[in-house]
């Protein structure tokens, strides 16, 4: 799947994109967040505080339970506000 990466959490990780094919344990964001957080400091860092990023799955919002079995895109996003 290919995760995109927004605002302070694709400063901390480093990249806006990336190709990822996390295990089969991997079934919902939260996992897939706990997996990231595994891969190096700079995504520990942007997932240090999980409830202070968004996820949103094929272009639609997702909570951290949500399953990513068979999504082809996954982003990633501090929560935004208008004005």
């Amino acid at each position: 799947m290919k995760a995109l990466y927004f605002a302070w959490v694709r400063e901390r990780v480093g990249r806006a994109e990336e190709e990822l094919n996390p295990p089969p344990a991997v079934e919902t964001v939260g996992d897939l967040i706990a997996w990231l957080c595994e891969r190096g400091e700079g995504y520990a860092y942007a997932f240090d505080k999980p409830a202070a990023v968004r996820a949103a799955l094929d272009r639609v919002h997702a909570r951290s339970d949500a399953s990513i079995m068979g999504v082809k895109e996954v982003a990633f996003f501090p929560p935004m506000t208008g004005g």
